[in-house]
Formats: C-alpha cells, sequence, structure tokens
C-alpha cells in the first residue's frame, strides 16, 4: 500500500492536478531570469536619458534616408493604397454600367411588383400612406432588420460610454460645468416647447398610415423633445419621468412586441395562412391591421435611441 501511494503522490496525474488547484508550480526554480544590469550608455548615443526626448526619438525612427526597411514599407503602403482605390473605383464603375437607364420603362424597378403597390396596396394593408403601406407590409422584413440596427447600436454605445454609479454620482455636481447656466426664458419657453413637441411626435406615429410620417420620423420629433428638456432642465429633472429603468423596459419591450408581431406575419406568409386581424376601414384611425402598432413601436424604438446617444455622448448615463 505505501509503494501504491508513493507512486501515487509522484504521478504526472497528481503533479498536474496539484498545478491545476494552485497548490504547486512545477517551474519554480528552474525559469528565473538573471537580474537586468544596468545598461551602458556611452557617449552621445541616441539612448542617453540625458538626449531622450520626443523630438529626437521621432528623428532616429522616422529617417527613412537610413531606415531602408520603412522607406519600402512607406512606398510599399502607398501603393497598396492607390491600387485598392483605383479596383474599387473601377468595381463600383462596372456596376453602375449594369444599371438600368434612369425612367426607362423596360427596367426592373418598372416591374409588376411596383404596379401591386400601387393598384392592391389599399385593399389588402388597409393603409392609405402608400409609403408606409409597402415599408411596414410588403417590406416589413427589411424594415424589422433596421430596427434591429437600431438596438444594436444603442447597446453598443451603452457598453463602450457607459460609466458606473459613482462616476455618474460625480458628474451630477458638474453637471451644468460645460453647459449654459439655467435661464430663466429657456426654461419657459422649453416648458410650453416641449408638450407641443411631443404632442406632434406622437401625432405622426398614429397618422403613419393615414398621411405622410410613421413611426421614424415621429421617434426622431419625440427623441429631439427629450434632448430639448435634458440640455435645459438637466438629467436630474429628467430622470423623474424617464429614468434608465423605463428606458429599458420601453426599448426592449417595444422591440420584443415587433419581433412577435413580425413572427406572426412572416409564419402565416410562409405556409399561406389566413391574416385574422382585422384590417379595418381605410380612412380611419384604427385601421390597417397591425401597421398601426408596429409604427407606435417602431417610434418608441427611434425615440430611446436619439435620447440614449445624446445622454451617453454627454454624460455617460441616462
Amino acid at each position: 500500500m505505501s509503494r501504491i501511494r508513493d507512486n501515487y503522490e509522484n504521478s504526472l496525474w497528481n503533479r498536474l492536478t496539484r498545478w491545476v488547484n494552485g497548490e504547486s508550480d512545477p517551474f519554480q526554480g528552474k525559469m528565473e531570469m538573471e537580474p537586468l544590469r544596468e545598461a551602458d550608455y556611452v557617449g552621445d548615443s541616441v539612448y542617453n536619458p540625458d538626449r531622450l526626448n520626443k523630438e529626437k526619438i521621432a528623428q532616429y525612427l522616422e529617417d527613412t534616408r537610413k531606415n531602408k526597411e520603412m522607406r519600402a514599407f512607406r512606398v510599399l503602403y502607398c501603393m497598396s493604397s492607390v491600387a485598392l482605390c483605383l479596383l474599387l473605383i473601377a468595381v463600383l464603375l462596372l456596376t453602375v454600367s449594369y444599371l438600368p437607364v434612369l425612367g426607362d420603362p423596360n427596367g426592373p424597378n418598372n416591374n409588376e411588383v411596383s404596379a401591386r403597390y400601387i393598384e392592391k396596396g389599399m385593399e389588402e394593408s388597409g393603409a392609405v400612406n402608400m409609403v408606409t403601406n409597402m415599408i411596414l407590409s410588403y417590406r416589413g422584413f427589411d424594415t424589422f432588420g433596421e430596427t434591429c440596427v437600431l438596438f444594436i447600436a444603442a447597446t453598443c454605445v451603452i457598453i463602450l460610454l457607459r460609466k458606473n454609479e459613482e462616476e455618474i454620482e460625480n458628474t451630477k455636481e458638474t453637471d451644468w460645468t460645460y453647459e449654459p447656466k439655467p435661464d430663466a426664458i429657456l426654461q419657459r419657453m422649453t416648458l410650453v416647447l416641449v408638450p407641443v413637441i411631443f404632442l406632434y411626435g406622437f401625432y405622426i406615429i398614429l397618422n403613419g398610415h393615414l398621411s405622410p410620417g410613421g413611426g421614424f420620423s415621429g421617434g426622431a420629433t419625440i427623441g429631439a423633445g427629450l434632448i430639448l428638456y435634458v440640455t435645459t432642465f438637466g438629467f436630474h429633472k429628467t430622470q423623474r419621468f424617464f429614468n434608465e429603468k423605463i428606458y429599458d423596459m420601453v426599448k426592449v419591450g417595444a422591440l420584443s412586441m415587433y419581433s412577435i408581431t413580425m413572427i406572426y406575419y412572416f409564419y402565416t406568409g410562409a405556409n399561406m395562412l389566413k391574416n385574422v386581424i382585422p384590417l379595418g376601414t381605410p380612412g380611419n384611425i384604427i385601421s390597417s391591421g397591425m401597421i398601426l402598432p408596429i409604427n407606435i413601436f417602431v417610434g418608441l424604438e427611434v425615440a430611446c435611441t436619439m435620447y440614449a446617444f445624446f445622454a451617453l455622448f454627454r454624460r455617460g448615463g441616462m
């Protein structure tokens, strides 16, 4: 038994297990380096501490007359850049040469698809606005991708620029350091304009299927109103009605509901199933099936994204 125990203690598996658990270091005493000796500075060498400065280092490193490798690299770099630009220009010109002439009635852009949008759009979607009908109904997959891009962009900015709680608390004290001081005229005008801006933004969203407008333009209007309010009154007052928790709920909730809606449309369309959502009467505010809710989801997503970009680039938090 003692022999088996001795073999196990000296076995490779036991030594590996102890090394993984941090109990021993098999390289201890075998890989120590000799202490570095002080460098010998001779004469006027460029490495002399008395002459060590940025200008002389730059002059030594960028002297292409003596540094043949750097000179060859710069020549190769310039030639490669010019060649890549010429190749890109050639590919783009070749692609443009294959495009149909503008206004050609026989071009692929003037086919049965555009005629279907015009002739059957209102009947199939219930939307009076032909542009909204095309973007949110016939090309709903593209618009859903664009909304996901907005969500991903805002998430990336949050990851890169978000500050911790301590930094944000310190920023609150100096929030007005680089901003204009509170102005009574500006604050009174903001109190009058912001509700009107919000109301107009919601009007654009809710009437997007009836008149020019929709989720993107209405959301941009609401986002501009939020930016105006926070610029005038600061983040401490804005957080009373729009803080980080509300931002997360609105942004994630809007995209989730939009996703559920589009999944339903994708599933029914791919399987040739009948759409059970009523279209309503064209021209009424409650019509066009799910286009109206989609406009609301897109508008909330755009408004949150605009406000998040401004808040994060200025302060690092909501």
